[in-house]
């Protein structure tokens, strides 16, 4: 689907011998990436293998204990979470976060309250989005009565009010519907077209080949490969990691 990116100058995102422990558990061990401005990354591995771990301490819910992680020219090792997003970083999550007696609309307000425009503007906006993923209809339903599918549609919306330079998803397509996850898929294409980057852990192997320009696999915290996704699923330390051969 998506197999281009453009030439690559200074990367967007760098991520310089990241290391993240829990005790004696080193969970991601000296992990080095550039993800450059309109990438589609993938990041893969075995359950246990650090994925998101590695996308936390890029979001700024852990604090890596080695390494560097810059954005723009600016180091975000010590940043918190929500000084982050405003730098133009959004989040997914794995086991998706939706406020469950908030309706949809409330749902995607609550992150941007904080940027002191006009309530219509917001409005506005978030109609907008929820129409770009074809939730508008479902605006006043409380998040409680979308399906696991929708929630990730509407996470995905909301992860986009603040107009994001990078969008970091955590298994967007887990337990989603084939239907809404095509839709998913078709909605982060349009938005790489015009110009958003992406990071994608994704166990989802079909998708996250057709869908991202670059892989990264991960294995017990540290990076085995990085490549094609062409040249990935032909590489033996990959295939003996999947096959166990």
């Amino acid at each position: 689907m998506l197999k281009e990116m453009t030439t690559p100058t200074m990367a967007l995102l760098t991520l310089d011998q990241v290391t993240k422990r829990f005790g004696g558990l080193v969970a991601v061990d000296a992990v080095s990436i550039a993800i450059q401005e309109h990438d589609i990354l993938g990041i893969i591995g075995p359950n246990g293998s650090g994925k998101t771990t590695l996308m936390n301490c890029v979001s700024g819910i852990y604090r890596p204990e080695r390494g560097n992680i810059v954005f723009r020219h600016r180091r975000l090792n010590t940043l918190k979470p929500h000084q982050i997003a405003r730098l133009g970083i959004a989040r997914t999550f794995q086991i998706t976060r939706v406020f469950r007696q908030l309706t949809v609309l409330q749902n995607m307000l609550t992150p941007v309250l904080h940027l002191g425009q006009p309530d219509a503007t917001l409005r506005e906006t978030a109609r907008r989005l929820l129409a770009f993923v074809d939730l508008l209809e479902m605006q006043d339903n409380l998040g409680m009565e979308l399906s696991g599918g929708q929630q990730k549609l509407l996470e995905f919306a909301r992860a986009l009010m603040a107009d994001p330079q990078i969008i970091l998803m955590d298994e967007p397509f887990a337990g989603v519907h084939p239907l809404l996850k095509e839709k998913l898929i078709a909605r982060i294409v349009e938005l790489h077209e015009q110009g958003k980057t992406f990071v994608i852990i994704s166990h989802d192997m079909a998708s996250t080949f057709k869908l991202c320009n670059r892989i990264v696999v991960l294995s017990s915290g540290a990076k085995l490969v990085e490549g094609r996704p062409e040249d990935i699923q032909q590489d033996p330390q990959v295939i003996a990691l999947y096959l166990g051969i």
